[in-house]
């Protein structure tokens, strides 16, 4: 039996929401294995005094969000184009576990928000030495991402000291070209400031899920009626 409009709704929803969900899975596992095997950087891993350090944290983090955003995908997918009940209950379980730690990463992390921004300085003053060590390319478009969103050069900001001087936007006026905002205070800066702002991702993020969740159960339930519905009619006819 084919599934009602509410039903198809929710089909194209999860097709959208999977979608989404697996090019930013693809994303955070790319940069994170990158990161973890890039002759410039998997001698940190190798390093027991730095296997809790902010970047080694972060970089384990993006590896492992990835590839567990992926698994996600690949069980709502399945479940919602074929209308598979196993797969859909699967899909729900994750949904619901990933709600749970999205609320309380936004929790902790807003009421430690100073804490959290110190790691974020330290993981971007990683960056920042392997760049300046080895110059390798992916750590370079990500600090120039960094710098241009925030308009910040590198740790000190005085263009004539600065080791990855080549990341830094251009700058505004002539004070600027002598020194730019050092990142480090800009970053804790902007944390401090938007951390509300990031409290409002975490929550809009939540939702997301719990509106997929919604559309996997009421899927769950007519794929349910549907089977119901053929067996009832087959047991009828033969």
């Amino acid at each position: 039996m084919a599934l009602d409009g509410c039903g198809l709704l929710c089909k194209y929803t999860l097709f959208i929401f999977n979608l989404i969900f697996a090019l930013v899975g693809f994303a955070f596992l790319g940069i994170g294995l990158w990161l973890r095997f890039s002759d410039g950087t998997r001698g940190i891993f190798q390093i027991e005094a730095l296997n809790s350090s902010a970047f080694v944290l972060a970089v384990t983090v993006l590896i492992a969000l990835g590839a567990v955003m992926l698994i996600v995908v690949v069980f709502g997918d399945y479940g919602a184009c074929n209308e598979k009940r196993c797969a859909l209950q699967v899909f729900s379980v994750l949904l619901v576990i990933l709600a749970i730690a999205d609320g309380v990463v936004a929790m902790v992390g807003f009421s430690n928000k100073d804490a959290v921004g110190a790691h974020i300085v330290e993981f971007y003053a990683s960056m920042y030495g392997l760049y300046a060590a080895n110059k390798d390319p992916v750590i370079g478009v990500t600090l120039t991402f960094i710098h241009s969103m925030l308009h910040c050069c590198g740790v000190s900001g005085i263009g004539s000291l600065e080791l990855a001087k080549d990341t830094c936007p251009a700058p505004d006026g002539f004070w600027e070209k002598i020194k730019m905002p050092a990142c480090p205070a800009i970053i804790l800066s902007v944390f401090d400031s938007k951390a509300s702002l990031m409290l409002g991702i975490f929550i809009g993020t939540g939702v997301l899920l719990i509106i997929a969740l919604v559309c996997s159960i009421i899927l769950l339930k007519q794929t349910k009626r549907n089977q119901q519905e053929a067996t009832a009619y087959y047991s009828a006819v033969y």
